[in-house]
């Protein structure tokens, strides 16, 4: 029966329409039994403008596991329910220290705030979770072993991305690296580098930053300075800030994580996918190994760099590591002199590079 239609001799009267009512926000669930933990999570939602349930144990958790916004757990929390979704934060206090990260791995938690230094950080991710705004790739890079050419790979991807009209922005996780800038040869482009940015929490509004970034290859960069003088590292509130507003304001983030057991915990849970690339040798598959140990439970691929010294065939490699295989990057006619003097951008235009690169990012210009 339409609406336009009298009910017949017998039947029900017409319903009224149910009227319409607002769901209730979806709200935030913390699993702690720890009343320090309890008092100051309960402070941030508040600032965030949200609701937040707290149960002691994952046993009282179960029932509001999947419908949560977000789920926290506390650092007292060693078990999760079975087939349940990851949480997203661990959040625990100062004093936790490495075993906050260890514990982080082993739950797979996405994320880590250690609580109060990243009550900021905090309430600005638990804002954005109630309103997400779409946002680009975050493709992290890492090398397998020392010297196993990411940054490179992560150069000639960023190159490949941006030629083919993306909006791409490389970053540079690496602070011990030596200067991602002097790979592009731009360390006299002028805009903001990662000391520049000490200290930011919140939110960074995404056009700003990348008016102030510099711009090579196509592309906007944020590098550690190419610089004797070391730099302070990057805390956590501050990577999460930048790395949010790069995701909403670039198509493809382009993250060169380095392997610096800090900067794999700062940067890497930041990540949409990892890849890992690591030359065809057998010491280099062992390494590889024993990295991935350290990785977030994030999507995570292989890229094989061959050239002289490969034994061993990249499928072999892949299967020894338990990574499915990405691609395999050439090792090109003096890449290594490339590589000192800032000519990888240079070197990224050869069509056999071209071709790694383009293959993957999915695009069908690499033949050109």
């Amino acid at each position: 029966m339409n609406r336009h239609q009298q009910p017949g001799p017998g039947s029900p009267p017409p319903q009224e329409p149910a009227p319409w009512i607002p769901g209730e926000s979806a709200e935030f669930l913390l699993v702690t039994g720890i009343e320090v933990l309890r008092s100051e999570v309960e402070r941030i939602v508040a600032a965030a403008g949200g609701q937040l349930r707290t149960v002691q144990d994952v046993a009282e958790a179960a029932p509001f596991w999947d419908a949560a916004a977000t789920v926290l757990v506390g650092s007292d929390i060693r078990d999760l329910p079975p087939r349940r979704r990851v949480p997203a934060v661990l959040v625990g206090l100062k004093g936790d220290g490495d075993g906050l990260w260890h514990l982080a791995a082993a739950i797979g938690a996405e994320r880590v705030a250690a609580l109060p230094d990243a009550a900021a950080w905090l309430a600005e991710y638990l804002s954005r979770s109630r309103a997400p705004e779409a946002g680009g790739l975050v493709l992290g890079l890492t090398g397998g072993c020392g010297g196993a050419g990411a940054t490179t790979a992560a150069i000639w991807i960023a190159q490949a991305a941006a030629g083919s009209g993306a909006r791409v922005l490389l970053i540079d996780g690496d602070p011990w690296g030596g200067g991602l800038e002097l790979a592009l040869a731009a360390e006299d482009i002028p805009g903001l580098r990662w000391p520049d940015l000490a200290g930011v929490s919140g939110s960074i509004d995404a056009a700003q930053l990348d008016d102030a970034l510099p711009v090579a290859g196509g592309f906007s960069f944020l590098s550690w300075p190419g610089a004797r003088d070391r730099a302070a590292v990057a805390d956590a509130t501050t990577v999460a800030a930048v790395l949010d507003a790069a995701r909403r304001g670039s198509e493809l983030v382009v993250l060169d994580i380095g392997r610096d057991r800090e900067a794999l915990r700062s940067f890497a849970a930041e990540c949409d996918r990892i890849l890992v690339v690591a030359p065809a040798r057998l010491r280099s598959a062992v390494a590889t190994a024993w990295l991935l140990q350290d990785l977030p439970s994030v999507e995570t691929a292989l890229v094989v760099r061959g050239g002289p010294g490969a034994v061993l065939e990249a499928p072999l490699i892949a299967d020894s590591v338990g990574l499915a295989l990405e691609g395999i990057m050439p090792d090109i006619k003096g890449l290594a002199a490339a590589t000192e003097l800032g000519r990888l951008l240079e070197a990224g235009r050869q069509r056999v590079v071209r071709r790694f690169a383009a293959g993957l990012l999915d695009l069908n210009g690499g033949e050109s």
